[in-house]
């Protein structure tokens, strides 16, 4: 499919501005695929992950992008798990799991490259990491994370007939449920020469968002990043994090000291059960934060280079706490406290009449201001204490009694 795009250029920066028709249908096809109950759920090392990377691999095709894994659009790992979680190493009999990145290239000659990147696993039917409280079921994952696969393939159909100044290489990783495997193995065996990448921007959940709220994490790890993102910016409203290590595959990128982008639409109350399927996924908004990634790549796709900052590891500030209020937090809010996005089942929050929309500000004789804030403060509580917890309902303070349960 050829995609024509339009932009505004305007004091020398570059606002896309495009929510072609065309585009949405084969941004909902790529989802609905990918989440469909054919894959039983993306999890690394089954069939359905092997699906999903076959019809990546088929896409990449299509678009024109060139093969550059080692095994044509593959490249394999594997993952020698330890049966036993004391042992220093794996034993013979220990498990082997099979994954595969998905790798393609537009080639421009160009000395340096930049990746956009999205994982294409997911849970399966759920064994490890769902928040689902019932019978078996198949987690299709089409916001976590065939949304980001399905905006990295429109990014390659956008830049495809392009005069870019660098090379752009495409991955779709497996094993990101799993702890990051397949971005940690490529930037351990990558397939062009590492030094030759100069920025890294990841895909993950991007297809629910609403009202224009956007969070982009990685901002401070270049000094070029505020910059772009202001000249491409078409109406967000932003949450931004510096920091460069976070809970998806630009954490990899990040520690060998690329400069990294992560863009994330929000957290909801399906993510990681089986609910998250594809009615549920806001194509237009898709297409606005590509919209958006475009107008960044382009803006610094004329610089020289992109400088890399080293930011503050919050991953080894944030505390070390054993309870659970059973809640999703709104990464996006900014105002004073923790706003509750979801809340889980048969958990402490729910049992106490806590409602998604809740803004947490005290814990027991905790005042709770911000995100770090809340989580120092579970740190102060162990299972089974029962504590007053205020919250904000609209612009009436509450207090409810909440009994923590263990955090697993």
């Amino acid at each position: 499919m050829l995609c024509c795009f339009s932009f505004i250029a305007c004091k020398s920066s570059f606002v896309i501005v495009n929510n072609n028709i065309e585009e949405k249908s084969q941004l909902k096809a790529d989802v609905v695929y990918l989440a469909s109950d054919e894959l039983e759920g993306r999890e690394i090392g089954t069939k359905g992950e092997e699906l999903a990377a076959e019809y990546l691999a088929k896409r990449m095709k299509e678009i024109g992008l060139i093969p550059k894994g080692e095994d044509g659009y593959y490249q394999h790992f594997k993952i020698h798990l330890k049966s036993n979680p004391h042992a220093s190493a794996p034993a013979p009999g220990d498990p082997i799991i099979n994954g595969r990145n998905v790798i393609g290239m537009l080639d421009r000659g160009a000395d340096k490259t930049l990746v956009i990147g999205a994982h294409y696993d997911h849970l399966g039917y759920g064994k490890e990491g769902s928040l689902h409280v019932g019978e078996k079921a198949i987690h299709n994952g089409a916001d976590d994370n065939a949304s980001g696969v399905a905006a990295m393939l429109l990014l390659a159909e956008r830049f495809k007939n392009s005069d870019l100044n660098h090379n752009i290489l495409f991955i779709g990783f497996s094993g990101e449920e799993k702890g990051l495997w397949g971005s940690k193995h490529f930037v351990n065996n990558a397939t062009i020469p590492l030094p030759s990448i100069e920025a890294m921007f990841n895909l993950d959940m991007v297809g629910r968002m609403r009202d224009k709220r956007l969070s982009i994490h990685g901002n401070g790890t270049s000094p070029l990043w505020n910059d772009a993102i202001a000249k491409a910016d078409n109406g967000f409203v932003y949450s931004f994090s510096p920091s460069g290590i976070g809970p998806s595959d630009h954490t990899s990128f990040y520690l060998v000291n690329i400069p990294v982008l992560f863009f994330f639409s929000g957290q909801h109350s399906d993510y990681h059960k089986p609910t998250d399927d594809s009615d549920k996924i806001n194509y237009v908004g898709i297409q606005e934060i590509v919209n958006l990634m475009q107008g960044v790549i382009l803006n610094v796709d004329r610089k020289k280079e992109i400088p890399f900052t080293k930011t503050k590891d919050e991953s080894t500030q944030t505390p070390d706490f054993k309870v659970t209020l059973g809640v999703m937090p709104d990464y996006m809010y900014t105002g004073k406290g923790m706003r509750i996005d979801a809340v889980l089942e048969d958990r402490p929050a729910i049992k106490a009449d806590i409602m998604a929309g809740d803004v947490v500000i005290q814990m027991g004789e905790l005042e709770i201001f911000d995100m770090m804030s809340y989580m120092k403060a579970l740190a102060e509580f162990e299972p089974g204490t029962t504590v007053d917890v205020v919250i904000k309902r609209g612009e009436t303070e509450m207090e409810k009694k909440v009994t923590f349960e263990p955090k697993n």
